[in-house]
């Protein structure tokens, strides 16, 4: 967990363009981004040689031009970083489309955008071509791998060495718009947010006053690059800090690459970190049973430690011993095992992340920080500093940042990494920002006595009970998941009911293991949801989530759900965020049932 002393990069370039060519020049023989295998392995210096050709080749060959949106929908893979710089050394507006997107939500992102070039792939075109029938602006789908079907450009064939790139990057300013982030529409259709380079250089400068990386930093790139957590973190940091980027095309496989990378910063959602916590309690509980006792007492001890430091409390000068003599011979080789033996900050975002969770991580030595940030402040706003951590909290106000609660609960954010607005939507901009230049978050939170923030939930999604009672879904299913790794998702009905039920999706991944640790062979995730010693785990989790809830936020009836949801599906977002509204309607029955008598 030890770090040396990291260069400032260039967080004081005025453009993130200029940033761009300022690495370079500082590191030119050193690895940008790499695939795995380093199939592909570019340098700064060979990534500038092949930005400039392509912007060379968007400017001269298809007319893109300053201030003009360029649309993305590629995985995580080199091309993606090269796309997005070479539109942004012309002065353009690259932003990103979930791969998930469905030809009509692809048409409306577009054309919202007004862009006249896409860039994508091979398993994303055919979706393209379909979108590209309700898009009359758009001239040119440019095909980053294979041979391009009829009417697209490979991208060898959209090159040009006739651009002066340095005049490009000169006229720009900070307030130009560096990209859109597309809202998850949750309540609506997706909103464009505006982030100008000002803005992301802004949170740049508030990250790097709070760690300080090492020269030779890794991250790896694995999240959706339509999300503004993936955008700063595995992209726009990577221009300023010169950090090099591995990509993860299948996030699926993050687990195998981290020990192949060994990275010095990484985030994940909160799913991430309970399926690792589950996935190494399994694996301790598997060893000898002398052995295994010895572990968890081990983890006993460690969790002691990290209540007591947090309580600020004294740590016994035995039991400090013991932890640390635990450490050497036990947590050291699990965080090499997970390749998480180099960190010098690790965090988790996006949802309320369980205690238990935490407080296990930190015990083996990985303190895992919450952080809170929307794309509306370029995924900044608060932070655990990584030697100040205080669980149960997403940290403090970034530096440069001012954070408040409204009279109504309302968390208030005011910083130069705020957005510069919706695009084509002036109305929701004047909504969101006041006249005094505070963003209306629409989180409902607290700000303790040394300025920790507390989230407690959406402002909308507050549950208010027929008795008056209100309560934060997100919390209570925040519980539930932490009660069984069986609960993959689980939603909390009780506005204006008489008590809390809930809707229960099965984990796919560890479901079946479970099951067939049980004897129970061959059967789908849907027969499993109706097998009654699957609803016995399920009936006991509810039991112990509940001995942790008051009573009113218990959970009384609930209903176990037979097929899995997908992210960018009828219930889930890309970024695995629960759209209440079509859950609610789609399961309308089940809902009822569980009310009815």
């Amino acid at each position: 967990m030890e770090a040396t002393a990291a260069t400032r990069g260039s967080v004081d370039a005025s453009t993130i363009a200029e940033a761009f060519r300022q690495t370079v020049s500082r590191r030119p023989d050193e690895v940008a981004v790499r695939t795995k295998d380093d199939e592909i392995a570019w340098t700064w210096s060979e990534l500038q040689r092949r930005v400039d050709l392509l912007a060379g080749g968007l400017h001269n060959r298809l007319g893109l031009r300053k201030g003009d949106t360029i649309a993305l929908l590629l995985g995580n893979r080199p091309e993606f970083h090269l796309a997005d710089l070479a539109a942004m050394m012309v002065g353009a507006t690259p932003f990103s489309i979930y791969l998930t997107e469905a030809p009509p939500g692809i048409a409306y992102l577009v054309g919202d955008a007004g862009a006249r070039i896409v860039i994508t792939e091979q398993a994303h075109v055919d979706r393209v071509l379909e979108a590209r029938k309700d898009l009359p602006r758009l001239e040119h789908v440019i095909v980053v791998d294979g041979e391009p079907p009829e009417g697209c450009l490979a991208l060898d064939e959209v090159q040009d060495e006739g651009f002066d790139v340095e005049s490009s990057i000169a006229q720009l300013r900070g307030d130009d718009v560096l990209t859109l982030i597309y809202t998850s529409g949750t309540t609506g259709p997706p909103k464009g947010v505006e982030l100008t380079h000002g803005n992301l250089l802004s949170a740049v400068q508030g990250i790097d006053q709070i760690v300080q990386f090492p020269e030779d930093t890794k991250v790896i790139s694995w999240l959706p690059n339509a999300h503004i957590a993936e955008r700063a973190a595995h992209h726009y940091l990577p221009i300023v800090f010169g950090f090099e980027v591995t990509t993860c095309p299948d996030p699926k496989q993050i687990v195998a690459y981290l020990p192949a990378v060994r990275p010095h910063w990484f985030f994940a959602v909160p799913r991430i970190w309970e399926k690792l916590k589950a996935g190494l309690e399994a694996m301790l509980a598997s060893q000898p049973e002398e052995q295994r006792a010895k572990v968890q007492a081990a983890l006993d001890a460690a969790i002691k430690k990290v209540r007591l430091e947090q309580a600020g409390e004294p740590v016994p000068d035995e039991l400090r011993a013991s932890v640390e003599q635990a450490d050497k011979e036990l947590f050291a080789n699990l965080r090499a095992m997970l390749g998480l033996d180099r960190v010098v900050a690790i965090n988790v975002g996006a949802a309320p992340t369980p205690v238990e969770v935490l407080e296990f991580f930190h015990a083996i030595g990985l303190p895992v920080a919450e952080l809170w940030g929307m794309s509306e402040t370029c995924g900044a706003g608060a932070v655990n500093p990584p030697d100040r951590i205080k669980i149960g909290t997403v940290g403090r106000a970034t530096p440069g940042a001012e954070l408040k609660v409204a009279e109504d609960g309302e968390l208030l954010v005011r910083a130069g990494f705020v957005m510069r607005g919706y695009r084509n939507k002036p109305d929701k901009t004047a909504e969101a920002i006041d006249e005094d230049g505070w963003l209306h978050t629409g989180d409902i939170a607290e700000i303790d006595d040394e300025g920790y923030v507390r989230i407690i939930d959406r402002k909308k999604e507050i549950i208010i009970n027929s008795a008056g009672k209100n309560m934060s879904p997100a919390n209570i299913e925040a519980t539930l998941k932490a009660a069984s790794p069986l609960i993959g998702t689980a939603v909390c009905i009780g506005d204006r009911r008489p008590y809390n039920t809930a809707l229960i999706v099965l984990d796919p991944d560890f479901t079946p293991a479970w099951a067939a640790q049980q004897g129970i062979e061959g059967k789908s995730l849907t027969e499993l949801a109706g097998d009654e010693r699957v609803r016995a785990a399920i009936q006991q989790a509810v039991e112990a989530a509940n001995a942790k809830l008051a009573r009113v936020e218990q959970i009384k009836k609930f209903t176990i759900l037979g097929e899995p949801w997908q992210p960018g599906g009828d219930e889930l977002t890309p970024t695995m965020k629960l759209k209440r509204r079509p859950i609610l309607e789609k399961y309308a029955p089940q809902i009822e049932a569980m009310y009815a008598g």
